[in-house]
């Protein structure tokens, strides 16, 4: 094992615990390994040859490069980040045991819930479903990594802000004022870690194989199937939850519109884990026939204007 493998990883401080925490575990079975931050610029331009292989996630197209370009063996993602298709040449090989799935909302006060009042969030599903909930509230565009929007929920007049619980309490920014929001459907493979090798390394990828936990990967391939199927290359409010008990997998999948005003839910339970297979794009057609095709032509329209 004298080969170095060169985990790739985006350098916010959540982005390096999560490496961290795949470097850990890769030494802990005798493998030599190197971090190797990567500045994620998010407007990358890349040539055409590249866009045709299919980098399209903000979030990880600057790994998926330098994976490419050979810059880095392996790359480790939060798996919600990840675009339901890979970059040829690129493939999923490990997914890490789940952390929490839940959102959370950051406030100063719960007083204003039932008046007006007013929420950041940069996801359209977070977005849609709080409104759904709350139609006299205000959502507000909040980006960044979980450092800064905490500092910009401090720094601005809103009451709140929503943020996935596992990141926080990752690096241990969980702060006191916080609410579970047990009724938000939670991004596909949301608290999941994703690490991707080159389909052409044998090494990286039978070291990074040897850290898949089964159960998380059932539960996020089903997820991942569904928000394939709905989205057909576009971003929209998707929500999508399946976990597993006694071998037996319970899925909860959500469509909304972008004021969260109309919602197409999909739930079933105690499906044995030898029949999930094509699941998720099951249920996500049974939803497109009930409406979400129309549904989902609104969205198209709404985000392209």
């Amino acid at each position: 094992m004298d080969r170095v493998i060169k985990i790739g990883t985006r350098d916010s401080q959540l982005a390096l615990w999560q490496a961290t925490t795949v470097q850990n575990k890769l030494e802990d079975l005798g493998y030599k390994t190197e971090l190797v931050p990567v500045k994620s610029t998010g407007d990358l331009v890349l040539d055409k040859p590249l866009y045709e292989l299919g980098i399209t996630g903000v979030f990880t197209k600057t790994l998926d490069v330098a994976m490419i370009n050979k810059d880095v063996d392996i790359a480790v993602h939060s798996m919600k980040d990840v675009p339901t298709i890979l970059p040829k040449g690129i493939r999923q090989t490990a997914v890490l045991e789940r952390a929490n799935t839940s959102d959370i909302l950051v406030h100063k006060g719960l007083g204003f819930l039932e008046l007006e009042g007013t929420i950041a969030t940069g996801s359209l599903r977070r977005q849609a479903q709080w409104l759904n909930r709350y139609p006299k509230h205000n959502v507000v565009d909040l980006r960044g990594n979980v450092n800064s929007r905490l500092q910009k929920l401090e720094n601005n007049d809103w009451n709140g802000a929503i943020f996935a619980k596992a990141g926080l309490e990752r690096i241990n920014i969980l702060p006191e004022n916080y609410i579970d929001l047990s009724w938000m459907i939670p991004a596909p493979a949301q608290g999941a870690m994703l690490v991707v090798t080159m389909e052409d390394d044998s090494f990286c990828t039978e070291a990074v194989a040897k850290l898949n936990h089964k159960e998380t990967e059932i539960c996020t391939t089903v997820e991942r199937e569904f928000l394939r199927i709905l989205e057909g290359g576009c971003t929209a409010p998707i929500g999508a939850l399946a976990t597993v008990e006694n071998n037996e997998l319970t899925f909860n999948g959500v469509l909304f519109s972008l004021d969260g005003k109309e919602k197409k839910e999909i739930e079933i339970k105690n499906v044995p884990l030898a029949k999930v297979k094509d699941l998720g794009k099951e249920l996500a057609r049974q939803i497109l026939a009930d409406g979400g095709a129309e549904l989902m032509q609104e969205i198209k329209a709404e985000i392209n204007k």
